[in-house]
């Protein structure tokens, strides 16, 4: 370009060569091409900017981004927003942009920014959900999680309940609506609406177990599902009906010990796992997690970028504080069991949703977690039987769907059973 502001033609006539060349031009050299080009030709050349832009942010081949990743981002929205409107692919294009934009904002923490965008992108899929007719909006479970992970969980209640009506219709085909039932679960349970959480949470339930018995999912999801179920009953006063459920994945479990699982599917199986156990350990997070949490009920691949580091970051703080209590513990078990053991508990389900998150190989990086978690859990059953025997059947529980996790079936139905004898339910 020239200094009246003019594309020079040499300009034009260089980035023309340089997409017509033979071999392999670079993502820059891409970019740069486009960008002359897109002020001469921009109904030809903006989509393919903004197409250039987002390659350029992130370098697929090492898996980091750009150094200017968040600036090639905005660059992108920007370019998108200047295609003409009338182009039926201006509303993809742009809901692209703002979605890769968005993620960079939230990862250098400009969180309200970045909610702005899931706003935006919201609008647009309304806008093409109102064409489709189709009732399942692009973009309202990310706007959710965003809304759950700022606090304000009424509202993202609201927004999963609007995307559960929408798919429930079309069932539990390719497993998509197991997760959003979760999601749906964490949200009212943290909004308070136990009485809806309970009922999502009965339905979730039955659908599982109705998978699992014609064969087409996995009886350890519908165990981890009871189990959860059973806690949350428990949470609100239901305790006549949480026997009842334990007492069915009693049953659930002596089967998987006995014949393994039925049948092979796609092992998505752990990965249930570690969002259920996540969420059974809900209490005990809130209480040691200030500022945007996790949603409950999500994978973290539903996760803000910042929310995901922060909370995994926050293993290495846990394990000081754990290593630091652990001998004031036995020396003043009055003053310090209790705290251990409920910190050790938040540790091991960080480390636990990090490692699963990470690799098919987590089960040896977290089994000494749960079995430390055991340990302490019955020095403080001795020590205070009265609170410390159900903690000690909690943690069971914990290590039992670890087990399962780690396909360790017969392990895994002696912790049941232990745990069922510390709550008074055993045969």
């Amino acid at each position: 370009m020239n200094h009246s502001g003019k594309v020079d033609q040499d300009d034009i006539m260089r980035a023309r060569n340089v997409l017509l060349a033979s071999g392999r031009r670079t993502a820059r050299e891409e970019v740069d091409a486009y960008r002359v080009l897109a002020q001469v030709s921009p109904a030809s050349y903006l989509p393919r900017l903004v197409k250039a832009l987002q390659h350029l942010s992130y370098d697929s081949s090492s898996g980091r981004p750009h150094p200017a990743s968040l600036a090639l981002c905005e660059e992108a929205v920007a370019a998108a927003r200047a295609v003409d409107p009338a182009d039926p692919a201006r509303a993809d294009l742009l809901y692209g942009a703002l979605d890769t934009c968005q993620r960079e904002l939230f990862t250098v923490g400009r969180r309200t920014e970045g909610l702005a965008l899931r706003a935006e992108m919201l609008a647009i899929g309304r806008a093409q959900a109102e064409l489709s007719r189709n009732p399942a909006v692009r973009g309202l479970r990310d706007w959710a999680a965003g809304l759950s992970e700022e606090g304000r969980h009424a509202e993202a209640a609201d927004a999963l309940t609007e995307w559960v009506a929408a798919v429930l219709p079309g069932g539990p085909a390719g497993g998509g609506l197991a997760w959003s039932l979760l999601e749906w679960i964490g949200a009212l349970d943290d909004a308070g609406r136990s009485d809806e959480a309970l009922a999502a949470f009965e339905s979730l339930v039955g659908m599982m177990g109705a998978e699992a018995a014609d064969d087409r999912g996995w009886m350890t999801c519908h165990l981890y599902c009871l189990i959860g179920y059973a806690q949350m009953l428990d949470t609100y006063g239901r305790g006549e009906k949480a026997v009842a459920v334990r007492q069915e994945a009693l049953a659930l479990l002596t089967e998987l010990a006995a014949t393994g699982e039925r049948t092979s599917w796609s092992d998505y199986g752990a990965s249930y796992w570690a969002v259920l156990l996540s969420l059974s350990g809900a209490d005990s997070e809130r209480s040691t997690t200030g500022g945007p949490r996790p949603p409950s009920g999500a994978t973290p691949m539903e996760w803000s970028p910042d929310v995901k580091r922060r909370y995994f970051d926050s293993r290495v703080t846990l394990r000081e504080e754990v290593d630091t209590l652990a001998p004031r513990a036995i020396e003043d078990p009055d003053q310090h069991l209790a705290e251990l053991v409920r910190l050790h508990r938040v540790l091991t389900v960080r480390s636990a949703v990090y490692w699963e998150h990470r690799t098919h190989l987590f089960a040896e990086r977290v089994r000494s977690l749960f079995d430390d978690g055991v340990g302490l859990a019955r020095r403080l059953s001795q020590h205070r039987p009265a609170d410390g025997t159900p903690t000690l059947a909690k943690v069971l529980m914990d290590r039992s769907t670890f087990h399962t996790a780690a396909r360790e079936f017969g392990p895994a139905l002696d912790d049941f059973r232990e745990a069922l004898s510390c709550l008074g339910e055993a045969d």
